[in-house]
């Protein structure tokens, strides 16, 4: 599926959220997503030097998005990688990791998902992403 110009809008929103705060030892990846009713919420993941410690770019924007504007729902969340010192490569779009595509699925089990495509960014679902999601007791 094809970005639209606010799709575009939000993988900007995601790369000047990592440019504006990326360290060359910490920052790899921005996020950022709309929420239902428009807003765009931006977030960098947050580094650590144990491992467990670390929280994804995702997780941080869903979180100062039910902080600042409470449970509105995810329609659309991006992330994007910044290079490391000396890498090849610019600011791209990346696929959200196998613990954020459980939190955002159970935060919004309808999100768009923008994700690498094979030529550009594309569109998927976040449930197309988590087949056979995890639910708690038998339903």
């Amino acid at each position: 599926m094809a970005l639209s110009k606010k799709d575009k809008d939000l993988i900007a929103a995601a790369t000047k959220a990592i440019t504006s705060r990326y360290r060359n030892d910490w920052q790899e990846v921005g996020a950022a997503l709309r929420t239902r009713d428009g807003r765009v919420v931006t977030g960098v993941n947050l580094d650590a030097y144990v491992g467990r410690g670390a929280v994804c770019a995702e997780a941080v924007a869903l979180g100062r998005a039910l902080t600042e504007h409470g449970d509105k729902g995810i329609e659309t969340i991006v992330a994007v990688r910044h290079p490391k010192p000396g890498e090849k490569g610019k600011i791209a779009v990346v696929s959200p990791c196998g613990t954020c595509r459980e939190l955002i699925h159970d935060y919004d089990a309808k999100a768009r998902v923008i994700v690498p495509g094979a030529r550009a960014p594309t569109i998927a679902t976040i449930a197309s992403l988590l087949p056979n999601k995890y639910r708690r007791g038998m339903s």
